[in-house]
């Protein structure tokens, strides 16, 4: 089947040190790479992250963002804390600009609750958090799983484009195959039709001119092109239709390039109007496909 190399996933977890958070996204790359960023101690962890990664990413550069709140914990909810020192300030600000500007009233609590500034959270400790590996992974794991779950609706929007790009070739090989022996026959006429300008009532020799017919015609003989392009197509249609959740770029990769060949030989060959404007309209096809398998793992 067809999955995206683009995704994002993300999950979250309470755990005894605080609420655990994993970000993940990926975009194209050759090979699986992976970049972490993680809370200061977590980097212990990073060789067990990757190899989880693996068991969902074959290729494509991962980015993951983790994130431990330790102000919200399993057990406890986090207490905002005053800060008297900057109240005092405010209030003293306060009291002396009443003063100087003749304005009546005191400041009172209400007044300085407004300050937001004034109440913050405890200070996190800058000693690495102590996680347990097996909270760790189900939340990377279930990031994982949400990137996959993306990957493959991109993915269907990504085969549906591909099909249509076979639909195209399919219809450009099948007018091909259809023009390619009027080619010969034209030929024929035409060499038939300068012979007699040329001898005039000498008459033309048959025998002489159907074996360079003949010779022509196995110079230009496309047919097996034809038959190895439709092949591939058959092949790159089954690799999509695949249900066993296994990367198929690569493979997918391999056939263009053996499409892009053939298309190339036909029109080295065609020596017909028709058949050379199909065989660029084949090579627009199959570089359109190139450009969207960037995007497939």
């Amino acid at each position: 089947m067809i999955r995206s190399m683009t995704g994002f996933g993300e999950a979250e977890r309470a755990t005894p040190a605080g609420l655990l958070r994993v970000e993940l996204k990926t975009v194209n790359h050759r090979f699986f790479n992976a970049s972490m960023r993680t809370p200061y101690g977590f980097d212990r962890h990073e060789a067990a992250m990757q190899g989880w990664l693996k068991e969902y990413v074959s290729r494509g550069h991962v980015s993951l963002s983790m994130s431990l709140d330790t102000s919200v914990t399993a057990a406890e909810e986090p207490v905002p804390e005053l800060d008297l020192g900057r109240a005092r300030h405010y209030r003293d600000a306060l009291e002396r600009m009443g003063r100087e500007l003749g304005l009546e009233g005191g400041v009172t609590v209400d007044v300085l609750a407004r300050f937001r500034d004034l109440f913050r959270t405890p200070e996190q400790s800058a000693e690495p958090v102590e996680i347990e590996a097996e909270e760790l992974e189900v939340v990377v794991r279930g990031a994982a799983e949400a990137l996959v779950a993306m990957r493959d609706r991109e993915g269907e929007s990504l085969a549906a484009d591909l099909g249509g790009r076979l639909d195209a070739m399919a219809e450009h090989l099948e007018a091909v195959s259809r023009a390619a022996p009027d080619r010969l026959v034209r030929e024929r006429d035409r060499l038939r039709a300068v012979i007699d300008e040329l001898v005039g009532d000498a008459g033309v020799d048959e025998e002489r001119l159907v074996r360079e017919v003949a010779h022509m015609a196995d110079k230009w003989d496309i047919n097996e092109e034809i038959v190895r392009f439709r092949s591939h197509i058959a092949l790159f249609r089954e690799a999509m239709a695949e249900d066993d959740h296994q990367p198929v770029g690569k493979r997918l990769g391999f056939l263009v390039q053996e499409m892009h060949r053939e298309a190339n030989t036909i029109g080295s060959k065609a020596n017909d109007p028709e058949i050379s404007a199909r065989s660029v309209a084949l090579k627009e096809e199959i570089e359109r496909l190139r450009e969207q398998l960037e995007n497939v793992e």
